[in-house]
């Protein structure tokens, strides 16, 4: 098989997660030795399943050895954001809707993305109702500043971690006007010094306000992913938080329909307690990918409120979250390198 040749064909190779080709992913292709060995570059963690990828393209092209790598590229900043200094690409997880599971999925996507081998952290973008400690299994704890102006994120399953609910007594509420809640979300995320990272995840407040907005406008994001139920009432929000991610020129890398069905442990039975297709219709809606479907679980529940997370403590349900954050992964790394999202002034006009 030509060089050329061979460079097409591993490239056509379907990606294990996300629906892309590898060429769609990004990836780049190296043939030597008359293409007995291959050197694949990808723009996504594997370290969990480089084997299987290496198995799909030798059965694709009968090379002899395939070695794998990864090398996860910086999102290109816009002229008029600031990157973070140490964080390569920021994630937003977004609800627009309390009470669907979102801080649960992206503490879960976090921890997925650093299971396969990238540096991840976390921000708890949720002001008033910080839930990334105790998830963590970090309640209680304070970060260290060295100069009294910066702080060390904590870290917890691998992740670098920084909320509100390392600095405040979290029993009581955070009676705050918007612009201060801006600031400390700001502080949180400029004065924490993060190391060398290739994801910060942000687990956005559920709402289209203020903190969505200064995210959207002042942060280089990535890219987001949102977060809903089956259910009408939450599809109906999610879809507001999709409209809004498509204003300030954010792309959304996919949909999760979380809470979609409920499966006895006892007998197998599958019931749908909160209706059927939401996301899946959501998703179709406006031509995104169905990233994940995941279950209503007591185990979900428990290792979430225990501080184990589910993704690395069950291997069954936690599969699901895993399989999410590669297909994520794939669909940033998918993006066009340097290309650069403008990011528009928001206009309000008085009749």
């Amino acid at each position: 098989m030509r060089t050329k040749d061979l460079e097409t064909a591993v490239l056509a190779v379907e990606a294990p997660f996300g629906g892309l080709t590898l060429g769609e992913a990004g990836s780049r292709v190296r043939a030597s030795t008359g293409g007995r060995a291959i050197e694949l570059t990808v723009g996504f963690p594997c370290d969990g399943f480089a084997d299987a990828l290496s198995a799909r393209v030798r059965e694709a092209t009968s090379a002899e050895e395939v070695v794998v790598r990864t090398e996860i590229a910086a999102h290109a900043v816009p002229p008029q954001v600031q990157r973070l200094e140490q964080v390569r690409n920021i994630i937003a997880v977004a609800s627009a809707k309390g009470g669907v599971g979102k801080s649960t999925v992206a503490a879960n996507l976090a921890v997925g993305l650093a299971m396969d081998g990238a540096a991840t952290g976390i921000l708890d973008a949720d002001i008033y109702g910080p839930s990334v400690p105790r998830m963590l299994g970090l309640e209680g704890e304070r970060p260290r500043s060295a100069d009294g102006k910066s702080f060390e994120p904590l870290r917890a399953h691998g992740l670098q971690a920084s909320s509100i609910g390392f600095l405040v007594d979290t029993r009581s509420p955070v009676a705050w006007r918007g612009p201060m809640v801006t600031q400390a979300l700001m502080q949180l995320l400029g004065q924490t010094r993060w190391k060398d990272l290739d994801y910060l995840v942000v687990d956005m407040p559920p709402g289209t306000g203020d903190i969505q907005l200064t995210l959207s406008q002042r942060v280089p994001l990535a890219g987001a992913v949102v977060v809903t139920t089956p259910q009408e009432l939450a599809v109906a929000d999610a879809r507001k938080g999709i409209a809004m991610f498509g204003k300030v020129n954010v792309p959304v890398l996919g949909v999760v329909e979380n809470m979609s069905a409920y499966v006895c442990p006892h007998c197998g039975h599958t019931e749908a307690l909160f209706g059927e297709g939401g996301g899946e219709r959501l998703a179709g809606e406006f031509d995104l990918p169905l990233l994940a479907q995941l279950p209503l679980s007591a185990e979900v529940r428990a290792a979430t409120d225990d501080g184990r997370l589910v993704a690395p403590s069950e291997p069954d349900t936690g599969g699901d979250y895993r399989a999410l954050s590669r297909a994520a992964a794939a669909r940033l790394a998918g993006r066009a390198r340097g290309a650069a999202t403008v990011f528009p002034k928001i206009v309000v006009e008085s009749d």
